[in-house]
This record gives structure tokens, sequence and C-alpha cells, in this order.
């Protein structure tokens, strides 16, 4: 009722009335509450709530943010120094930790403690990292850390989305200079419905996985996802949901900034030559420049030593007539100028600096089976990238196990199917220290993985480890990855459902007055140079089939890209991964079917379960000196199956003429249910008797229980011994165990007394009685 009186107030007023909380004609989201507390709740379209606070956790921090949908609450910090590092890029560094605790769990590992960041918490600062870097001013280059901190993780909503929105509050919030906010979501596909926000169960049905953080005006900054196969409409629908709600976000902290977010410190101006200067630097640089990048016939390395040569010559000239200048500074402006030469040539020409047009491919050629030993190798050249792919197959137990927290996040204990990508120094004809990978290599390794699983069967006898090593690079090294990859797993006879193949979409842009809100123009650039990823604004890495799109990753370095641009780098993408694929299937269009005398076999061996001891041996070790001897596993399935693995066929055929010769034995008779058999005593035991009914019979207990139908406490009051034979009936083997269910007592009359061991008096001797007797299993007295 208040609602329909304040909406007719309004309406005399001619002023657009808007409800709390409800979206208006300029897609703002306003409020007619006034923020009495430093806490906003955003409601999603999905009905779920993100709620974001500030003010109660680390007050010392120039910002902080405590991002809470669900269970799941993300603290992130931001902090910034007050003095510049004289630095040339803006120093900015995320930690995501993800802790143990934050899920009621402790660490594994030896020490119990959380030690150095997983491969889950690289991705994640990755994630978050690309998420809030475009949009610091270019002034800005001051040390700057984003701590993103897990309070409480569910079993429900994943952190990681929610740590880029984190970021986004931490940085309005606090006085660091920084042209956000951003919003983030994450967003499914379940039944070609979009979701947003989704759980892990619903991410367990999802057929994409999709993270997309915009800023105002619907400008896409960001995007990373994985799809099992998504159609390329169906990317699109789901790329403009995600923005769409990613604007309540924007729309929330901004409230909060509003009314609790801290004035912004001044900016210092960079360091810069006067007007003079550059214009000497462009006067002596500039055809130069335009020959350098108007000559087809240079490569990576001869283009960079002629720009090179350029600047050198142009920097003491310059600083020859203008020796009170910096020369750092004087190359500063040389670089600047060289990037607007090679910019305004491409808008101007539509003609790259290798000749190519927008949309060719660089020259791209394929090879498989490069070496015997392997079990699947490709090599994919692309102009001047080159990387090679082998494939290794081993037995299920090499599976990469997750520890307990990143499967409570990822919803997967083990895989087995893993890439890793190596980038060593030479491949840009470098020196440097070999060793442990860094981050950009986690990161190019798991999209290159995400572009392979959708083709690669969930159910396999082997686990498929797949290593790229970049030996040449000049651009988009991560998807030639994904195109050797999928050869080298057809090369290895690995039942791919189809080739996949990647590409990388380049963007460079040009604004009115350099207002990065209103776009002039722009080109798209299909399969992306080193030189345009440096020189250029975005690096959109898109991999998939013919069917559709398998990851997508937009690097993007611009305060964002309207969705049109999106769109149309999207398009793009599709046409030029055809073209590869085509190219790819001219090496090799299917799994290999003939074998290689290097693959792998494996095979199943079925035995009885009172087989499993003697086939084991004690503590294993049968199973462990067949290992050493021909480097075969045993792996047990269930009670009566083993997996055999072997690295070879010879090495299977010696594995089971081992096996062969540990089982053999004479041949077992056939036992007739409930048939009398004559028993032979071989061993006694406290619980009963151990039997054979034929010679090369393993032993089988004949339980007190089964021996009389009188209850006994030990063999030896029945007079038996080691060697005395006795009826016995067969009821069959236990179903379970595999042992031979046997008794005697179902052979006996009715019980007369109770039997006793010799060396225990009877109870009636306790009481005075002194003489007592009974019979034993064949009649006679024994004085007890």
């Amino acid at each position: 009722m208040l609602h329909n009186v304040l909406r007719l107030h309004h309406c005399r007023r001619k002023v657009p009335y808007v409800f709390p909380h409800v979206q208006c004609s300029r897609r703002r989201w306003i409020s007619t509450e006034k923020l009495e507390t430093p806490e906003v709740n955003v409601p999603l379209s999905t009905g779920r709530i993100v709620r974001i606070s500030s003010g109660k956790y680390a007050r010392f921090a120039d910002g902080c943010a405590v991002v809470t949908i669900g269970d799941t609450a993300v603290m992130v910090t931001a902090v910034a120094k007050q003095k510049s590092q004289n630095s040339s890029f803006l120093p900015l560094v995320v930690d995501y930790r993800q802790k143990s605790a934050a899920a009621g769990r402790i660490p594994t590992n030896f020490l119990r403690r959380e030690l150095g960041p997983s491969e889950k918490e690289i991705l994640s600062a990755r994630l978050v990292d690309r998420s809030i870097r475009p949009l610091f001013p270019a002034e800005f280059r001051y040390d700057t850390q984003i701590v993103c901190n897990m309070l409480a993780i569910d079993a429900s909503n994943p952190p990681d989305v929610q740590a880029i929105n984190g970021a986004s509050a931490a940085l309005a919030l606090s006085d660091i200079p920084w042209n956000g906010p951003v919003g983030a979501v994450r967003v499914g596909l379940v039944d070609n419905e979009v979701i947003i926000n989704p759980t892990r169960k619903e991410m367990q049905l999802s057929a994409l996985d999709l993270v997309v953080a915009a800023t105002r005006q619907n400008l896409v900054v960001m995007l990373e996802g994985r799809g099992n196969v998504v159609n390329e409409n169906e990317l699109r629908m789901a790329i403009k949901k995600g923005t769409k709600e990613a604007q309540l976000i924007i729309n929330g902290i901004e409230r909060l900034q509003k009314a609790f977010g801290k004035p912004k410190r001044p900016l210092d101006p960079l360091p810069t030559v006067d007007e003079e200067i550059q214009a000497a630097v462009r006067t002596m640089s500039e055809m130069r420049l335009r020959e350098i990048f108007r000559d087809f016939s240079h490569d990576k390395f001869s283009r960079d030593q002629a720009v090179s040569k350029t600047r050198t010559d142009t920097i003491d000239k310059v600083w020859s007539s203008y020796s009170s200048a910096d020369p750092g500074l004087i190359s500063e402006a040389f670089n600047k100028f060289t990037k607007h030469v090679f910019r305004e040539m491409l808008l101007e020409e539509d003609r790259r600096c290798d000749g190519r047009g927008l949309d060719d491919l660089r020259n791209i050629s394929c090879s498989v089976n490069l070496h015997k030993p392997l079990h699947g190798s490709a090599l994919f050249q692309r102009g001047q990238t080159q990387v090679f792919c082998t494939v290794a197959l081993d037995s299920p137990e090499s599976a990469l196990r997750l520890d307990p927290v990143a499967s409570l996040d990822s919803g997967m204990k083990s895989k087995n199917f893993f890439l890793h990508y190596e980038f060593p120094p030479y491949a840009t004809g470098e020196t440097g220290k070999v060793g442990p990978i860094g981050r950009r290599e986690i990161g190019h390794g798991a999209l290159a993985e995400k572009g392979l699983v959708p083709i690669v069967p969930n159910e396999h006898p082997f686990t498929i480890r797949l290593t790229s090593e970049v030996l040449e690079s000049n651009g988009s090294s991560s998807m030639a990855t994904v195109c050797a990859g999928s050869m080298a797993l057809m090369d290895a006879g690995v039942p791919v459902q189809e080739a996949a193949a990647g590409v990388a979409i380049g963007l460079i842009t040009k604004y009115e007055n350099d207002d990065t809100k209103h776009l002039q123009d722009y080109r798209i650039l299909t399969d992306l140079l080193g030189i345009e990823d440096y020189m250029g604004d975005m690096d959109m890495k898109v991999a998939g089939t013919r069917r559709g799109i398998t990851a997508i990753q937009a690097d993007i370095k611009v305060p964002g890209i309207p969705l049109k641009v999106v769109m149309e780098a999207l398009q793009k993408s599709m046409e030029a991964r055809f073209k590869i694929l085509d190219l790819m299937d001219a090496t090799i269009a299917s799994p290999r079917t003939v074998r290689k005398d290097s693959w792998p076999v494996t095979d199943r061996l079925v035995i009885e379960a009172h087989q499993r001891p003697k086939l084991l041996g004690a503590g294993g070790t049968n199973v462990r000196r067949l290992y050493l001897e021909t480097g075969v596993q045993l792996t047990q399935e269930d009670e009566t199956s083993f997996r055999i693995f072997a690295p070879s066929e010879a090495a299977m055929h010696e594995a089971k003429e081992y096996l062969e010769n540990l089982m053999k034995t004479e041949k077992i008779p056939d036992l007739e249910f409930g048939a009398i058999y004559t028993a032979k005593i071989v061993e006694l035991r406290d619980t009963g008797v151990m039997v054979t009914l034929y010679p090369s019979m393993p032993p089988t207990l004949l339980h007190n229980a089964q021996l009389d139908q009188r209850k006994i406490a030990h063999p030896s009051a029945l007079g038996l011994q080691v060697g005395t034979e006795i009826q016995v009936k067969y009821f069959g083997r236990d179903p379970v165990s595999g042992f031979m269910r046997l008794s005697r007592k179902v052979l006996q009359g009715p019980p007369t007394a109770m039997i006793r061991n010799l060396d225990r008096p009877p109870r009636s001797s306790i009481a005075g009685s002194s003489d007592q007797t009974t019979t034993n299993g064949t009649g006679e007295g024994i004085k007890a």
C-alpha cells in the first residue's frame, strides 16, 4: 500500500519512482535507504544473495572487504605503499590462500600446516589479478598487494569468484587510486538454462564453467572458463547474462563506497620529457619505424634488433642535443611513440607487420609419431611458435591425487588426465634458470588442459600425462599446445571424441580523446603475434572443436571492452579454428588403431577368493617381486579380480608366465555339496583344527563349534591329534571369504555331557567331588 502511495506521488511530480533495490531505466540500482553500517546485500537473479561488508576486520589495511555467499566467506585486503619505487610498470601482487582451517580440515603434509601455494591457489590469484589490473591508472606505479584470505568455506559455494568481488570492494573502499569497481559472477549452463553462481552440485551437471568480470556500462574486463563442447551461441548468451548480473554487484559496491569509502590519495605525475624532446624523438624515429613495420621479411629477432638499433640511435642523437634530459625518460618516450606508430599503422592500413591481413593465419605445419619409444608425440609449428607434445600412458595408480581442500573446491579426488606445460628460456633465445615452473607456466598449462579435457574419454584404462615443451615462442604457445596435444593423443591411440584446436585473438582500439568509455575505432587480429600481444589491448585465447568451445581466456589490458567486440572476436576465433582443424586433419584425422610396440597393455586376472593369499604372498611379497622383475603392477579390484598393468606386450607375457608358475597346483578334485569326506588333521589350534581333504589342498579351519555337538574349549579335549583322520561333511565355500565350510558335529548323535579341557578341573570337583567321568568322541571314558 505504501509503495502505491509513493508511486502516485512520484507520478504527480512526473519523476520516475524506483523501489528499493529495483533497477531503473538507466540500469542503475538505487536504494531509498541510507546505509548505516558498512554492509550491503546484493540479490542476484537466481535468488542467491551476495553480502559485502567492511569495517570489522583488518582495519590497518588501506582497504578491506568480506564477501559472503551462503556459508562461504572471503576476506580481501588491499595495501599500497605511499612512495613509488620508480618502476616502469605496476608492481601488483595478488596472494590467494585457501586455508584448510576454513574447511574444518587439517593439512595432510608432515608439518600439518599450509606450505607453498597450490596450483588451485595460483590459478585463483591470476584470476583476481587479471580482473583488477586493467583499471589502475597509468600513473599509479606503487607496490600494491592484494591478499585473499578464506574465513570459511562450505560445501556448496566456491570462493574464487567472490575473491574478485572482495578485491574490487577493498580497492573501492580504500584510498588507492583505482577506476573500479568491477563485478564478477560464475555462469553455468544446465539443460540450456543459464545459472548465475551455481553451487558445486549444479556445476557437476553444468556444460559450462565461465567466470565473467565486468565494469560499468557492460564493459567486459576478464573472461575465464571451460566448456564441455559448448555451442558459440550458448557461450554468447552466457557472457551477456554474466555481464548483466555483474552490474548488480558493481552497484552494490558503489553504494558501499559512496557511504564509507576513503578519499583517493593524489597521484604524482610521471616524470616525462618536455614537448620539444618528444617532437625530436618523433622526427628522428617515425620514418625508420614505419619502414621496419612495413618490411614483411622481418622475423621476430630481426624486427626486434631493427627497433632496438633505432632506439639506440634516436636516444644518442636526442641526448646529444638535449644533454640535460634523462636518457631513461627519452627511452620511455621512444617506447611510447613506437607503440603509437605500430597501432596507427594497423588502423590505417589493415596490414600487419608480417604482411598478413587481419584474419590470416600464420604458416602451419604438423607432424606426429616422431620417436619410436614414445607412446604418442606431435610437433606443431605456427609461424615462429613451435610446441612438442608427448603422451605417457601409465597405470591407474599414477593418477594425480588432489589434497582434501582442493577436492572440496573442485569436486574431484583424482585426475587420470593432466597436462604439464614447460617454457624453457631458450624458447625466446634467452638464458635463465631451468627449474620449478612459475605462475605463468601453471596458468598456461591449466588453460591448455581445459581445452583438451572434454575430448578425452572419462573411462580409460590408463592414466594419461600430456607434456608440452615450448621450443620456440612468438605468441600463442598455449593454444599451440592444444593443437599439438590433440594430435599427440590421437597418435597414442587414446579414443578422443574429436580433434581440438586453439587460436589467440588480439585487439587494437582507438578512443575519442583517450576516453576509454567512448570507443572510436578498433581492429580484431586473428592468430596473435608476440609483438601484437605486447602492443595491443587484448589476448583472447579460444580452444574448441568443430562442434563448440572447450576453453576460453580473455586477458584485456584496457578498462573493459564492449560486448559487441567480444562477440565479433568469438566469431573470428571460430572461423580460424575450423581452418586449423583442416590442416591438422591432413596429418592425423582419427586416433591410431594399429598398436605400437611401446604401448602399455592391461588385462584382468580372476581367481577364487581362497587363492588370494597364495597369489599375494606374505605381506604382498609376490606382488613386489613381480614389479621388480618385470615392471608389471598388480592391483586388486574386488574379492575375485585383479588388474594387471604391463609397460609392454613382452612384459605382460613374462608376468603371465610368472603368475602361472606361482599358482601352479595339482588338479583340484570336484567336491560334492553335502557329501561326507575323510579329513586329515595337520595342525591343532585353540580355535579348532586345520584339516585337508586331499594332498595338495591348502589347510582349512574346522572350528571348535563344528567339531562336536557339545561345547569344547580345546580340540585336545576330544583326544584329537595331528595326523588323526576324522569324518566331515562338506557344505560348499563361504561366498565372502572363499573358505570351505566343513562340519563334524552334524554326523554325531545328540550330546550327552559337557566336554572340558584336560588341564581344567570340572565344576563338580571344585565343589568336592573327585570322581567325574565323561566320554570322548569315540565313546571311550576319560577321567577328568
